[in-house]
């Protein structure tokens, strides 16, 4: 949760609120204090299929020497989360001018989308909340980010 008290999100202010699978941005065409978000963009992951659909069945083994070793199988569905951020951080980049920020997305899809902004975008960020709100109503979403 966000440690300040009374978020407030400038006019003309973006909201992303996304997860590693579906965004929404939205923008405030309303005062500071009483946000009026509207949508600008939702963007969706591609279908992913579970991981036995993608990959080998078994890790590859590698001989060093003598040695035999198994390779760490990819996690199909964490790059997949983290093309989807990049996609996110893109369609972000695009804004111009973006001036002010707010984040909201659980833990792991904060630190994705953290680690795909461009730095121009990560100092306008006012605000970066951890909470998973993309299956919310934009009306909800406004309570939850008042509440904050």
């Amino acid at each position: 949760m966000n440690d300040r008290p009374n978020l407030t999100i400038p006019h003309e202010g973006y909201v992303v609120v996304c997860d590693g699978r579906k965004a929404l941005v939205l923008r405030n065409a309303g005062h500071p204090l009483r946000p009026d978000l509207q949508v600008q963009r939702v963007l969706e992951a591609p279908p992913n299929p579970p991981t036995h659909l993608q990959g080998t069945d078994r890790p590859p083994r590698v001989r060093l020497g003598d040695r035999r070793s198994a390779i760490a199988q990819t996690d199909w569905h964490a790059l997949a989360e983290r093309q989807f951020a990049d996609a996110v951080a893109q369609a972000l980049g695009a804004i111009d001018p973006l001036a002010a920020l707010v984040v909201v997305a659980p833990p792991r899809a904060l630190a994705e989308l953290r680690q795909a902004l461009p730095e121009r975008l990560r100092q306008v960020i006012v605000a970066e909340i951890d909470k998973d709100l993309t299956k919310h109503p934009v009306d909800e979403i406004r309570r939850h980010l008042h509440a904050v």
